[in-house]
């Protein structure tokens, strides 16, 4: 699990009905907050306490945003309405699990746009099946409001539903309360055990590569927080991949028996690769020069562009590495996902991570991963 944050209370899976009748039902990197916006009628689009829809219990909420017809065919053999849900997982695969929380004045600023909030949510949960080279089966979903609001309840769910459907996850039970906005969604997918893309997989003379592009989200949180000047041609991409990221799941399921190691981006490159380092015993060798920036920090300064693609945060693209000769496949199976790629490094033997230039000379960025608990 990445970024574990303390909570008030146990995220309850299989909680019987007395708090909700959603079966089953009771992780992001950097704490990357977007921007306050606003709906079609320029309305600030905040959850506001009370007052809202005071008639709408918590079972009514359940049923009008969150409840969908049952899809036949797929994993799910029993979700929303009772004690629990029931998956059924593909002969001779396993379940692959993870979760991850959405803290409001954490993660995301009060009066974030609730479609985006909705997918980002999400996003950062597939991100993590994406890593393992896992297949989405389902998820759930708890949920804290301080009021029911239906204008932000249709956003929220629009956006969730929307990324779910895409990559065929159904909502199959989770938990809802009041209190102050919080997310928490935990994600199901299924994979061959033998081709888990797991940390400690890295040989020496694996190459390294990343995913998409690097640093536009990191460029668009300090935008929004005045920390820095951007254009509004350039605020809109940095801004796009900052509150709806899009999982790599295509790519990772390309990459099985391809990748010997893989992670996802959510706390920077540096912080996010280290974990793989210590994981397989190795070290590394990274070109920052040979880093793919995004449309936005492409056009910043070289100093900048160094130290947020190595070290922004919450770009959700996928790190992995894999043995020189299969570079061929790894570039085929990048085409079959519609995700460009980039060869940024090399795994050596020994320990820790050097940075050099294209000139092979060694720079001096110490790596600054996101810690929920430093500071």
């Amino acid at each position: 699990m990445k970024g574990t944050i303390l909570t008030d209370g146990p995220c309850e899976i299989g909680c019987r009905a007395s708090k909700s009748p959603l079966s089953g039902m009771q992780k992001p990197g950097r704490a990357a907050q977007g921007s306050r916006s606003t709906d079609r009628s320029g309305k600030n689009q905040r959850l506001r306490l009370g007052k809202i829809c005071p008639t709408m219990n918590e079972f009514e909420l359940i049923a009008q945003y969150f409840t969908r017809p049952a899809r036949a065919g797929g994993a799910v053999r029993l979700g929303v309405g009772d004690d629990c849900a029931m998956l059924d997982v593909p002969p001779g695969e396993t379940l692959a699990i993870s979760t991850d929380m959405l803290v409001e004045g954490r993660h995301f600023f009060e009066g974030t746009d609730p479609e985006a909030l909705g997918h980002k949510a999400l996003a950062v949960n597939l991100s993590d099946l994406a890593a393992m080279g896992a297949a989405p089966l389902g998820f759930s979903l708890a949920l804290a409001l301080p009021a029911v609001d239906p204008g932000w309840l249709e956003g929220f769910a629009r956006g969730l539903l929307a990324l779910a459907d895409a990559h065929g996850a159904q909502l199959i039970g989770g938990d809802t309360t009041r209190g102050p906005l919080n997310i928490c969604i935990t994600v199901y997918g299924s994979l061959p055990p033998q081709s888990a893309l797991r940390r400690d997989g890295a040989h020496a003379g694996d190459e390294i590569w990343v995913s998409g592009t690097l640093g536009d989200a990191r460029l668009g949180l300090e935008a929004l927080q005045g920390k820095r000047l951007l254009d509004r041609a350039l605020l809109r991409p940095a801004s796009a991949r900052l509150h709806r990221p899009e999982p790599r799941v295509g790519l990772g399921l390309a990459l099985r028996r391809i990748a010997h190691a893989a992670i996802d981006v959510s706390d920077g490159l540096m912080g996010d690769l280290a974990h793989i380092l210590e994981r397989s015993r190795v070290g590394a060798v990274v070109d920052a020069d040979a880093l793919p920036c995004g449309e936005a920090l492409s056009a910043q300064d070289e100093a900048l562009r160094r130290a947020f693609a190595l070290n922004g945060g919450d770009d959700y693209e996928l790190c992995f590495t894999a043995a020189p000769r299969d570079a061929s496949a790894v570039q085929a199976a990048a085409q079959a996902a519609g995700v460009r790629v980039t060869r940024i490094g090399t795994i050596v033997d020994g320990a820790g991570l050097q940075i050099i230039d294209a000139d092979g000379q060694a720079l001096d960025i110490a790596a600054q991963s996101f810690d929920h608990f430093s500071g």
